[in-house]
Parts: C-alpha cells; structure tokens; sequence
C-alpha cells in the first residue's frame, strides 16, 4: 500500500510523500512559487511570505506554502485531492501586497548594487509587483556590519529572510549572527559585531536574495551579463567540489559553487571561492634557465633542449605535486619510466600502499555521511582539511550522529567523543570493537597516515571496519593524489626510494617537498613558488583553470575541470609540455592531442573514463600492525595556506594572519 498522497496544483496532479510541504510538492508538479526565506537545505522560517498559495476548502486566506505540510491539506468532499491554487486572484493580490512592503524600505540602488541582474528581489518585483507605492514616508536606514574581508554588507537592502543566520547556525555551525529588536527596528546584527569566524562563510553571499550581503573583493568589478561561466572542478582540496569559475577576458573574476549532492551540495569553502587573485600573482609565464647562479629568460625551444640534454643517460625521478591533473601525472610517469627512472605522488610520505584501491580511498560514498549513525575520525582536522565534508559531518550529528575523535581535540562545530589523542586509544578501541548493524563511517586523515607508521595505523582503521561494519573513507589533501595513485604514479619505498641516486629530478608542481642540494632540478609549474626556487630550468605550465583536466576526488570520483580562460605568457598546458620534452629526448610519447592522450588514459585505467562515477573497489584488508607509541597529528595547520595559487593570492595572506590572530590566547582584562 502506497503511502503517498495526491495533490493537485494549478490542475496538475502528482502523489508526493505526505510530509512534503505544498512548495516543495509544486516543484514536483513543475509549478514556480516564488520564494525570498525558503531554501532547500536550511530550516523553514516562514517569515517573508512570498510563497503565499490559496488552498481551496482551507481558511479564507492565503497560506504559506513553505510551512505548510501535504499532510494537512483536507481532500474534497469526495476524498479528491487536495487543491492548491498558485495563480488565483486572491494569490495575485497577496503577493502584490508582501512585495509592495517588501519595497517600502529598501532602497533604489540597483544601479549601483552588485547583485544587480541576479538579484532574486529584482526578478520577482517585475513577476509580481506592482508599478507603484503608496508609501510616502521616509524610508528606514540601518547601519551596516563588519564581517570580515570576505563578504560585504548593505544592510539598508536586507529584507530580513534570516537565511545568512539560519546558515552560519546550521550548516556552518558558528554562532555570531542573528536578529536583534522587533519591529521597524529589528535587524539582522552580527552579535558584539564579531567578525564571522568561519571557512564556510562566503556562503551567505549566495543564499541573500537581495544585495545586502555581497562578496567584497569582487566588488564593483564586472557584472554578471559581461562574464564567460565555466562548469569545472575545485582543486583546493580533494574534495572535489563543483564550482563555476566566471571570467572576464582573460582573467578570473568570480569562482562561485555548483550543485552536486554527491559531492559538496551547494557550499564551497572559503579558500576555493576566494582563491582567484592568486591565480594572477606570481605566475611563471616564460621558460627560465639557471646561469652562475642566476635565473635567465629563455625560450621554449632552449629549455627544452637543455633539459632534455640534462636528462639523457642520467637517473631520473619524477615528483608530482598536488594540483596536477591525471593527464600530466600519466604522461610524466610514461616519459620519466621510458627513462629508466621513477615517479613519486606521496611527497608528503603518506603511506598510502600501493595498487590497494581499497586501502588508499575506501569503500565509502561522501553522502555516506548523511546516513551514518556513528562516523569516527582518526588523525584529522575536518574542519581545516575539507570544510564543506566538515558542514556534511555536522549535519549527520544534528540528524543523532555519534562523532568519535581520536587525535588532537579541535573545535570542530559539532560535540564529539574524545576517544584519546594517540594510536593507543585506537588500537585499544579495534581490540573491544563489537559488530553494529547501524550504518558508520570510518574517516582517516592524512595526519595519521604520513608518518613512518601510516600503514599500521591504516591497518588499525580497516580492521574497525572490518568489526564493526562501517564503511571506510580516506580523506586525502592533495586533489591530484587519488588520481596519481590510480595511475601508478608511485614507487615501493615511496619518496626517498624514488630520489634515491636520481641525478636529475623532473618536479610537476610540488611546492611542498623539500629537495636537497645535488640533483639537477627541472620545474614544471605555474607559481613561483619552493619548487621555482630550487630550479635549474622552469618549465611554465597551465593552472587548473585553464586547461582541460582529470581529477579524481577523495572517494574515487573522477571529475572533468574544463577551461576557463588561457595561461598567461608563453606557459603551456602541462601534458604538452610533456609530449614536448619527450620528442628532444627522441622517446615521443605516442599522443599528439589530448584525445590521443586520454583514449590512451582510459585503456591503460578503464575506471578514469566513467566521468562523475564511484568505481567500487574491491575490499582487500591490510595485515593488521601495530602502530608505534605516539601521538596524532594533523596535515594541515593552515587552512589558508595549503598550495602554491593559495600561497600568491593576498587575500588568503590577509586570512591566515587573522585566523593566527585569533588563536592566541586572550588577554584578560586587568
């Protein structure tokens, strides 16, 4: 027996689940109510009454249709569905009225308002206002926050739909916003003007309907109709969020998110929206050449040359950085192999191992999260090292999941367990572990698997998988590093088994590896970062967003990062510049386009070419070891400065200083 219930809208009848609200069900049956606080992913407010319906055989009013359950509709008199009308003349005159106060006080600045021409006020004051006001007193004025560098405020135009506070509450879990007085004088504040503390936050310039919170670096700088939109991937972490980057000629203007409930829902983290003046800053945009000591301007037919003069008959090993996309990491392990020599992806001597699918991604989904009852986390920051995957985590504890930590104890926006802080407390916990038949998630970071004793410690999570029936996730860094180890970018011993004798070591974007005095250097990058530093020849390459690209996400997930705009100078796209370098040694990679390079891709990896599809890995557990006696600690303790684009960019310097200030201690007040 169906436990669904039919509803007929504007004539049109579909059977929904009950507790559906009238909104929602319209979107089932394809009809548009217009909404200013509703929002899919926050709690209902109820408060800006634009989504005002008539419900025939219910109170001579109109109801509001994002409050009001399918459930408590009456059907007709015999046992037909209930009917909702959204086009009637009671309707019409409702929503005329709640726009016409909604204008009362706000502002005639769409001239000037950086929402304007996607501004949800303005779309709806010409579906369903009026042509006039009869409101001739002076309007209202408030006083606008400082939130920080982030987000900008005009708090004239605010129309009070509370979503910025129901989101930073919510989802982001930060307690600082919220709305003081009642009244004419009610108003969204942020409480003892606190700036928001919070890597989520740019956020709620998304969800404000109107320009009251706007993003402050892009003020003033382009408008939506002059922009070129590109549906492409986030590489600030591993997540792999779907963003859309907006250009403007040749430079990136705006990087804003895409919907992808798999992955990143609708959020993107701060440093991914933000990032974008980095990508300006600092770029290598002509090959150089080290003379005495000194690096020198050169051309790409000299470079190349005197690389690969560097390179013939010398021991050769590769080192692939963390943005690089899979067709580089594939093409520099063909062209460093055919060498002779050996490519390495761990830099940062994760002891992921190796051709063990199951061991270095896991078995679990990322919207797993959303259904476990118990998610433990091992050796990391979630917060820091993937805050979107954080906001989701939070999300599972407020729907009553147990969230239990083993290492440091961080404030992660959520209560959690703390089970102890070093391998002891884990080792004990697999040892008293007792099958559950409620859904778990086992979340290992890159803190406890990076040292000398990672794979024992990976051993430890896989066997409290094993009892108690969770699921496995290893929550990588480094966005290219699922991808890289899928296509072998690896060698047993990892880093120092790969340098070992190399007299020559080809860098693709490692910036966070230290290389010691000795080898030839030849970098391949687009910053001048620690790795340009130490060259000896620098090859210019793309950054991701413009160049065409694989990258595979902490779960497994291959994604597609498309152009965006072109690299500045002479710079190349990386797999080029490969195909390139190997044609000077006389060993030509057999591709001559990225279509050659990516059916070569996909017949060597047949999981690469099913784009935005989790392959299942086979469970295949490690020989459980012990891990040695010591303390978790984590990857990553800036979460503003993780990568070389993030390092170039000044706004992200601005942030990382803030968030130091904030850490210290507070003074007490003598």
């Amino acid at each position: 027996m169906s436990n669904l219930k039919a509803i007929s809208i504007d004539g049109i009848v579909v059977e929904v689940d009950p507790a559906m609200t009238i909104i929602q069900a319209a979107e089932v049956a394809g009809v548009e109510i217009p909404r200013f606080c509703y929002h899919e992913r926050l709690s209902i407010a109820g408060n800006c009454r634009m989504c005002l319906v008539e419900v025939v055989g219910g109170p001579p009013k109109p109801a509001a249709s994002c409050a009001m359950q399918v459930r408590d509709l009456r059907p007709g008199p015999n046992g037909e569905p209930a009917v909702v009308k959204t086009k009637s003349p009671m309707v019409k005159k409702a929503r005329e009225g709640v726009m016409e106060f909604l204008l009362i006080n706000h502002p005639l600045d769409c001239p000037i308002c950086d929402q304007g021409g996607e501004c949800d006020l303005q779309d709806q004051a010409m579906a369903y206002g009026v042509d006039f006001s009869r409101y001739r007193e002076p309007k209202r004025a408030s006083d606008d926050l400082n939130l920080g560098p982030l987000v900008a405020t005009k708090m004239t135009r605010c129309i009070s739909c509370t979503r910025c506070v129901r989101f930073t509450t919510e989802v982001a879990g930060i307690t600082q916003m919220g709305q003081t007085g009642r009244g004419e004088d009610s108003e969204i504040t942020s409480y003892l003007n606190m700036t928001l503390d919070s890597n989520l936050q740019g956020n709620i310039i998304d969800l404000c309907p109107v320009g009251a919170l706007t993003s402050k670096p892009y003020a003033f700088t382009a408008r939506p109709w002059e922009l070129t939109k590109t549906e492409t991937i986030d590489v600030m972490d591993a997540l792999g969020s779907n963003i859309r980057v907006d250009t403007k000629g040749r430079e990136v203007m705006r990087i804003l998110p895409r919907n992808h409930d798999g992955v990143n829902e609708e959020w993107i983290s701060d440093k991914t929206r933000f990032v974008w003046d980095g990508l300006r800053r600092q770029r290598l945009d002509t090959p150089y050449i080290r003379e005495n000591g000194k690096l020198r301007k050169a051309g790409w037919g000299e470079a190349l040359a005197a690389a690969a003069a560097a390179m013939k008959g010398k021991r050769v090993a590769g080192l692939v950085g963390d943005l690089a996309p899979v067709e580089a990491v594939y093409s520099l392990k063909a062209l460093v192999e055919g060498l002779g020599g050996h490519v390495e992806c761990r830099t940062d001597g994760a002891r992921l191992p190796v051709g063990n699918r199951s061991a270095y991604v896991g078995n679990a989904l990322i919207e797993d999260i959303d259904a476990a009852k118990s998610i433990t986390l091992i050796g990391t920051n979630p917060r820091v090292e993937a805050a979107v995957l954080n906001a989701r985590i939070r999300k599972a504890w407020l729907n009553g999941a147990q969230v239990t930590v083993y290492g440091p104890a961080v404030d992660l926006t959520y209560d959690y367990t703390h089970a102890g802080t070093d391998r002891a407390a884990l080792v004990a916990a697999v040892a008293a572990a007792q099958p559950s038949d409620k859904p778990g998630v086992v979340i290992v970071g890159q803190g406890a698997i990076n040292e000398a004793d990672g794979e024992a410690v990976l051993s430890q999570a896989m066997a409290l998988c094993a009892a108690t029936g969770a699921k496995l996730l290893v929550l990588q860094t480094a966005a290219s590093r699922v991808g890289a180890m899928d296509v072998g970018a690896v060698t047993e011993g990892g880093l120092a088994a790969a340098t070992e004798g190399a007299e020559v070591i080809y860098n693709l974007g490692a910036d966070e590896v230290e290389i010691a005095a000795g080898p030839f250097v030849i970098y391949q990058g687009s910053h001048g970062d620690r790795g340009a530093m130490r060259a000896d020849i620098i090859l210019p390459g793309a950054a991701w967003t413009e160049e065409n690209g694989l990258f595979v996400n902490t779960e497994g997930r291959p994604q597609l990062a498309l152009r965006a705009g072109f690299a500045p100078g002479e710079a190349k796209e990386n797999w080029a510049i490969l195909r390139a370098l190997s044609a000077e040694l006389g060993a030509a990679l057999p591709w001559d386009s990225m279509a050659a390079l990516r059916r070569a891709l996909v017949a060597a990896h047949p999981h690469l070419g099913r784009v935005d599809e989790v392959a299942e890995a086979e469970w295949q557990a490690l020989e459980v070891k012990a891990p040695a006696k010591a303390d978790f600690r984590l990857a990553i303790r800036d979460f503003y400065l993780t990568n070389a684009i993030a390092r170039a960019s000044a706004l992200m310097g601005e942030l990382s200083a803030m968030a130091a200030e904030r850490a210290k201690p507070a003074l007490a007040a003598e």
